[in-house]
């Protein structure tokens, strides 16, 4: 009846994988042979992620805000028309006589064109800003870049750590039924007592619940990696494995060099700042004349067309130079210039605090790197190490030369080799990924 019902408890829980190793590189991990690589995962992500996508939108917006302000170097052109009807025909007064001036219908029509000459730098320094806009949203971009790139490759080892520890599982309930076998089995022929069987079941029964929570942490990490490449959460996307250890040759002071040149938080600040200095510039325009080139064309006559007058020229042109200059605001325009002058100093202080956090960031990206690269290689000689002693003391119990104790702290000691070991992996491949980010890099 127990043997029953530990058979039951298999079938409920495993799937058919072979026991006694890992995947080959080339089946994946998820049993299948279509599979993404990361390559392919980044390439689906940044086609499909609404960050990027929102981003080239407000890209080509500042590409029009450029455009508009070179529009305002250009020549103003103008036009209107319009139609008066008087009561009374209009007249003028001399010497007590009445003279006729005009019709009771009036039409009236004007063309203009209005150049700007000189705004004290104020169409120069929008323009500049407008230009400055689009570096910046360009940045920006290359920041939703690699965010969406660092998030793929994070959720990318998420699944391959939790596909491994399912093998781990799906491994350990193979072996421990493998064990309660046997132990049933010396049990019936009454050489261990049933306490010792009851051992190897309960153990059994435990694996069992565990391969059922790896199951479904399984899914749940291909569902958060389908969130990230917006593919239905449901689809059961199969990846290819990764189990090289790729070095990372740099060292921490390269490393922070490399993230102050190229971290895009630090580029946008930097050309904020640019952009304050063109803001100061805009500010103190004011103080300055505006000055135009305005020419002007009239048209006034009785018909639609403006062009009969029997009262005076029906058309007339002109040529004015326009100056206008606000000379006395109450201090306007000194405020707003000061306060120009503090927002750039707040922006460079923000600039130095970025740059405090962004070295501390790298460095501590860097160091978790060194350690998970360290922990690999310990990972893996224990492993090594716990494979042999579960063998050698599996072998001594069906000889019965130990104890089902000693055969399951064997297993246990095994579980947790594999598990430090394939998260040491996955753990330096994250962690790489991570420093990579710090950098400012894809």
């Amino acid at each position: 009846m127990n043997k029953a019902f530990l058979g039951l408890m298999i079938i409920l829980a495993l799937t058919g994988w072979p026991g006694g190793g890992y995947p080959s590189d080339d089946e994946s991990v998820n049993g299948s042979k279509e599979k993404l690589t990361i390559k392919t995962s980044i390439e689906i992500a940044l086609k499909n992620n609404t960050a990027i996508k929102r981003e080239e939108e407000r890209l080509k917006a500042a590409g029009e805000e450029v455009k508009k302000s070179f529009a305002d170097f250009l020549p103003e052109f103008s036009a209107g028309y319009g139609y008066t009807r008087f009561h009374d025909q209009p007249f003028a007064k001399f010497d007590g006589m009445e003279f006729f001036i005009g019709k009771r219908d009036h039409y009236h029509c004007n063309f203009s064109v209005k150049q700007p000459l000189f705004t004290g730098f104020a169409l120069k320094s929008r323009h500049e800003m407008a230009k400055l806009g689009v570096d910046i949203e360009k940045v920006i971009k290359e920041m939703a870049f690699i965010d969406v790139i660092k998030e793929v490759k994070v959720a990318y080892f998420r699944v391959l750590l939790a596909s491994k520890y399912r093998l781990v599982a799906k491994k350990a309930v193979e072996q421990l039924q493998s064990h309660a076998d046997d132990a049933n089995k010396f049990y019936q022929q009454g050489m261990i007592p049933y306490n010792d069987l009851l051992k190897s079941s309960v153990a059994l029964a435990g694996e069992v619940q565990n391969l059922v929570r790896s199951e479904r942490d399984v899914k749940l990490t291909i569902s958060a990696f389908n969130n990230i490449l917006r593919l239905d959460i449901n689809q059961d996307t199969q990846v290819v494995d990764v189990l090289d250890l790729n070095p990372f040759t740099r060292t921490l002071e390269e490393s922070i060099e490399v993230a102050g040149k190229e971290r895009p938080e630090l580029l946008a600040l930097r050309l904020a700042l640019k952009n304050a200095d063109y803001q100061i510039k805009l500010a103190k325009s004011q103080y300055y004349p505006q000055v135009a080139l305005v020419g002007n064309c009239d048209r006034n006559g009785e018909d639609p067309e403006a062009s009969k007058n029997d009262y005076g020229n029906s058309h007339n042109e002109s040529i004015t130079v326009q100056l206008q200059w606000t000379f006395f605001e109450w201090g306007k325009t000194k405020a707003e210039v000061a306060r120009s002058h503090y927002e750039k100093r707040a922006l460079q202080e923000k600039l130095t605090g970025v740059e405090d956090a962004v070295q501390l960031e790298v460095k501590i990206a860097y160091l978790d790197l060194k350690v998970a690269e360290k922990n690999v290689v310990t990972a893996r000689k224990s492993l090594e190490q716990a494979k042999e002693n579960y063998r050698i003391t599996n072998l001594q119990y069906q000889q019965q030369m130990t104890t089902s104790t000693e055969v399951l702290d064997a297993r246990t000691l095994l579980t947790q080799a594999e598990t430090n070991y394939f998260g040491a992996l996955y753990g330096f491949n994250t962690a790489r990924a991570e420093l990579i980010r710090t950098m400012g890099r894809r």
